[in-house]
């Protein structure tokens, strides 16, 4: 079953434009060069500019949906030959090359639900990275006091106008933070308005596990990664308790 198919459709719509992190990852993505590996690649948000500036990516996801378009993306922009889609679950990541650079994007790494699948795709992907290549991991850092009011309320969370139907969507939000199992349930609900006045809603729950940065570095020592820098914004300020993200940058050793 797709999971994150359901969202497939709507995806770029409601977050194609967030770009906040893209600078931080060209930067990477120019220090260490071809060939890129991203995993929970998705549609291309990341993985398509990448390949618009040369570089030879490899994209991972679990979702055929996604993928595919990821695929129609990259095929209208002429950058096949610098794109390779795969699908698989990063919990059983088996390519046949190492890489430059690994990175995991926007909280993706957060799906993973528990220690130990965090603990097997790190080492998953440190088995995929050249001798002193790098892994780039980008997580929100916990706020307890703002989890705290993540209650299931259900809120309005943007309104939107599909291109292809000039339909209108109206996308809710709905999360619950369970503090003892560090996650949160998410649903999304966009209801789609057709020229009829007909309404159809599309539900796509899913849970993430947040962690901590000191959990986080425990997790890529234990994998057998270097630290070199832990930062806490998208331009390499450095982590501290207030920080908005985690951003952590580790090697493999030689």
């Amino acid at each position: 079953m797709d999971q994150y198919g359901v969202y497939a459709r709507f995806y770029d719509l409601d977050l194609g434009d967030q770009d906040e992190d893209l600078f931080l990852i060209e930067q990477f993505a120019a220090r260490c060069g071809s060939p890129i590996l991203e995993l929970a690649c998705g549609t291309g948000r990341v993985l398509i500019p990448l390949a618009r500036q040369g570089y030879e990516v490899t994209g991972v996801d679990i979702s055929p949906a996604m993928l595919e378009v990821a695929r129609r993306k990259a095929a209208a922009e002429g950058l096949r030959e610098r794109v390779s889609l795969v699908e698989q679950d990063m919990r059983q990541l088996a390519l046949d090359r190492r890489f430059q650079l690994v990175f995991v994007a926007v909280n993706s790494f957060m799906h993973l639900l528990t220690a130990e699948d965090q603990s097997t795709v790190l080492t998953r992907i440190r088995q995929h990275l050249q001798p002193n290549g790098l892994l780039l991991l980008d997580l929100f850092n916990p706020d307890l006091s703002r989890l705290l009011d993540f209650q299931g309320q259900v809120i309005l969370d943007k309104v939107m106008i599909d291109p292809e139907t000039g339909h209108r969507l109206i996308k809710f939000r709905s999360e619950r933070a369970d503090l003892g199992r560090q996650s949160i349930d998410v649903t999304y609900i966009v209801d789609e308005l057709d020229d009829a006045g007909h309404i159809r809603r599309t539900l796509f729950p899913f849970t993430i596990r947040y962690l901590f940065a000191s959990e986080l570095e425990l997790l890529l020592r234990s994998a057998g990664f270097q630290i070199e820098a832990m930062y806490g914004s998208y331009d390499l300020d450095p982590f501290t308790g207030d920080s908005e993200r985690i951003i952590a940058v580790a090697r493999r050793p030689a």
